[in-house]
């Protein structure tokens, strides 16, 4: 794939519109420039990657088997009637249902808009289910919007689906048809499809313990707590010490604390003090404790269900939890030794596995994208006819490497005394 097409192709997206002329809107424009920079073939299919023990069992074990009844009844018939399909897909993008009219059904096929198929937009372009999930909001994509051009014969509308509890994103759900659905309402239903299900699963699932509190860490600068029934955005310091004693369940001495938290050592005592005495008004004064500082109750957090999955062997799960890196804008010497530490072991175990998904689902990343050990996992997993797009961009990042190292030893002589 040449730098001229890339260039051409990201030119479009400001100049084309669903009917093929004029601006394209913001949202659309922005799809297909990360279309672009995730090499996505404008032609071709998706790529089927369940086959149907390894769908049926990844449905069996997916919290979204509990809505699906719901949403069964709210859009099945419609789908039906109007000639469309229903559709829901994990958050990789996975179609895990779809289903509907048997002609619509039958024309899905020739793009592979079937079950077991990834759509995510990484590896897919532009679509609404793969979009919304994408940027974690409702989307509808009107025919020539679409990313790859067997794609744009059709509209569809999205809508992400989120875990009740946590707030995470598990998946969306998708109507897919014809021109009938080019209507601002097709977007408003699937979105009141999307809540009805998030209440279903609110209803049928575990409720998280009131003693019990949940950390979300993994790419967001500022974590989320819950605690208690309420849900806190926490500052960047605060998601430090937090993390740290997530952690550290037996408890961390002041000093230990203050070296974990702090690059400069000229920080004292009583500017950490001063931190923890603010979030102990914040949390309640039976939720952080002292000598040693330690939190009162269990944590369930999020980067640590990804390491227990991963000791566990659970590659895959691992992966589908990891929203990325853990507090990526802090310099806290503690978290950013166990935000390395997360991401090297989720990494080696990607590499391992060998998986081209998994590993697509990496490098195509905001933080993977110059991962180049990863890059060359995945060129050497990715089917031949796959290859190409794949090679250029391995082949990018090693020229880059290259030149940056040829710089160090040009500059190199001259910078010593």
């Amino acid at each position: 794939m040449s730098d001229a097409w890339v260039a051409g192709t990201t030119a479009q997206t400001h100049t084309r519109t669903a009917a093929g002329s004029g601006p394209a809107r913001p949202l659309v424009a922005a799809s297909w420039r990360r279309s672009v920079r995730a090499r996505v073939s404008q032609e071709g299919a998706a790529r089927v990657e369940l086959d149907e023990d390894e769908l049926a069992e990844h449905r069996d074990g997916h919290p979204l088997s509990a809505a699906m009844p719901v949403i069964r009844e709210l859009m099945g018939a419609y789908a039906t009637d109007g000639e469309h399909l229903l559709a829901v897909c994990d958050a990789a993008g996975r179609m895990l249902w779809v289903e509907g009219h048997p002609g619509t059904l039958r024309k899905a096929r020739a793009m592979n808009f079937v079950a077991g198929a990834r759509w995510s937009e990484s590896a897919a372009g532009t679509n609404a289910p793969g979009t919304a999930i994408a940027v974690d909001r409702p989307v509808q994509v009107v025919a020539a919007e679409h990313f790859r051009r067997p794609v744009r014969a059709w509209t569809c509308a999205a809508a992400p689906l989120h875990d009740p509890h946590t707030g995470r994103v598990i998946g969306a759900v998708d109507i897919t048809g014809g021109d009938g659905l080019a209507h601002p309402h097709s977007l408003g239903f699937v979105q009141a499809v999307a809540r009805a299900a998030e209440s279903q699963l609110a209803l049928v699932g575990p409720a998280p313990r009131a003693d019990r509190l949940r950390l979300s860490a993994l790419g967001r600068d500022e974590a989320v707590l819950s605690v208690g029934g309420r849900r806190l955005r926490l500052s960047r310091r605060h998601s430090e010490i937090l993390v740290v004693l997530a952690h550290r369940p037996e408890g961390v001495g002041g000093d230990e604390l203050l070296a974990l938290l702090y690059e400069d050592e000229s920080v004292t005592p009583v500017t950490l003090r001063a931190e923890l005495s603010r979030l102990r008004s914040l949390l309640g004064p039976d939720v952080l404790r002292s000598r040693p500082y330690r939190l009162a109750g269990p944590v369930d957090a999020d980067f640590a269900t990804v390491d227990r999955r991963l000791a566990s062997g659970a590659v895959s799960a691992a992966a589908g939890e990891y929203a990325g890196p853990l507090l990526p804008a802090s310099l806290a010497p503690g978290v950013v030794r166990l935000r390395e530490r997360l991401a090297d072991r989720l990494r080696a175990a990607l590499v391992d596995r060998g998986d081209p998904g998994l590993l697509a689902d990496w490098a195509y990343s905001s933080w993977g994208e110059e991962d180049v050990v990863v890059w060359r996992a995945l060129c050497s997993a990715v089917p031949a006819p796959q290859l190409p797009p794949v090679r250029a961009r391995l082949d990018s990042l090693e020229t880059e490497l290259s030149a940056g190292a040829t710089g160090l030893q040009r500059t190199g002589p001259q910078t010593r005394p």
